[in-house]
């Protein structure tokens, strides 16, 4: 059906939120959220009003002189959002996208509000600090690359720590479920992938129904837990420094793990929990796209032909100020590379040359061929993940 300036439109029942800066509505058939600056929110309510497009463009122009109005092409936009139930009368056939099933449902708010209220925000606090200074008094407790070889036997230190970090990935992403739930929000644990790993990520679409303010807490819940568990890791360490070997073997292993994810957070050029804070606290969304395109644009090198990012000129600023810290995500990656990686699979490789030396009949022989089938598979997975994600992105 054409859209012409004399057209009447209606709106699918949406609900309009104000946020910091602009305005976030929400599709009540998809539950799918968008975010619109209040010259787009009036043109709709004049819409639903009855007024055509060319009366809206004309009273928008004179109230927004400064502004380009077009309401032909946000007709346009709005129709491929499927966000328009009728054109003059006539209504739209809408491919019904539908709400997704949400679980976990069975978890009751006064759990999520138990682990999630002013009190134990201030608790979660006093952990973080209480790391910070057992790492200074105590700097034996700093996680070292070797923690990660708690076995003997180099074979089992793989599948050891993937089994102890799925088991604290999952107490992480619990966080982020009960922090939804403690505001009666519907969510549902996903499975995605980070480098060759397989991770589980927490639906956290329903925080857009929330005020601004109340967003961090389900955004930093994860890492709430993720402080918890160190700060007792890192607290049974000075408790039991005379403990068994394999015991302290896996304090120490837990410690490492929390302590890359947490510096992973810090990440910048990835969207981690921390992002979504950052993001959230500034009111600037698609923060990251944005400054990828403010890269670019600066280092000739990295031109690129994708269509461009709309920034409002109000976050300008903000997104050339996170450009720099994109750089700083680099950083703190390729200090976790050459500062734990590249030792790990040093070391890891000196010892299945050594381990090559004895005979079949040794197990130091076939300890070494399964380390390196692990080895292999890591790699491969790696391979695989970089061709997904940067050569077939460009086909």
């Amino acid at each position: 059906m054409n859209l012409t300036l004399k057209s009447n439109i209606s709106i699918v029942p949406i609900n309009i939120q104000k946020d910091k800066k602009h305005y976030i509505v929400e599709d009540k058939n998809s539950g799918e959220f968008y975010e619109m600056p209040e010259i787009c929110i009036e043109a709709i309510h004049l819409m639903n009003d009855g007024m055509a497009l060319g009366e809206i463009e004309e009273f928008l122009k004179g109230k927004y002189p400064n502004e380009e109005v077009d309401l032909l092409d946000f007709a346009k936009q709005l129709m491929e959002l499927q966000l328009i139930a009728e054109i003059d009368g006539v209504k739209i056939d809408i491919h019904e996208k539908g709400k997704e099933e949400q679980g976990f449902q069975w978890v009751s708010p006064k759990l999520g509000k138990f682990f999630f209220n002013q009190v134990s925000l201030v608790v979660y606090s006093i952990f973080f600090v209480g790391i910070i200074l057992m790492f200074i008094l105590e700097p034996s407790l700093f996680p070292h690359y070797k923690d990660l070889f708690i076995f003997h036997l180099l074979a089992l230190n793989i599948p050891g720590w993937l089994i102890l970090s799925f088991i604290l990935v999952m107490i992480h992403e619990f966080g982020h479920i009960l922090a939804v739930r403690s505001f009666n929000l519907p969510t549902k644990l996903g499975i995605g992938h980070r480098l060759f790993l397989v991770v589980l990520e927490t639906d956290m679409s329903s925080v857009w129904k929330l005020p601004s303010k109340d967003r961090n807490v389900l955004f930093l819940a994860g890492l709430c837990f993720d402080t918890t568990i160190l700060f007792f890791v890192l607290l049974a360490q000075l408790i039991f420094s005379d403990g068994p070997f394999i015991f302290l073997g896996f304090l120490k292993l837990a410690a490492l793990d929390i302590f890359i994810r947490m510096i992973y957070q810090c990440c910048f050029y990835m969207k981690t929990d921390i992002y979504y804070v950052i993001e959230n606290l500034t009111g600037c969304y698609n923060l990251m796209e944005n400054a990828e395109q403010v890269i670019r644009n600066k280092l000739s090198f990295f031109k690129s032909v994708r269509q461009n990012e709309v920034v409002f000129d109000e976050e300008k600023r903000t997104v050339h100020v996170y450009a720099l810290f994109y750089f700083v995500g680099v950083g703190l990656t390729l200090t976790l590379f050459f500062g734990y990686f590249i030792p790990q699979v040093v070391t890891a490789l000196t010892t299945i040359d050594h381990c090559f030396s004895y005979g079949p009949s040794s197990y130091h022989f076939w300890n070494a061929v399964f380390s390196t089938l692990q080895l292999l598979i890591g790699l491969l997975l790696l391979l695989y993940s970089l061709r997904k994600k940067y050569i077939l992105k460009r086909l």
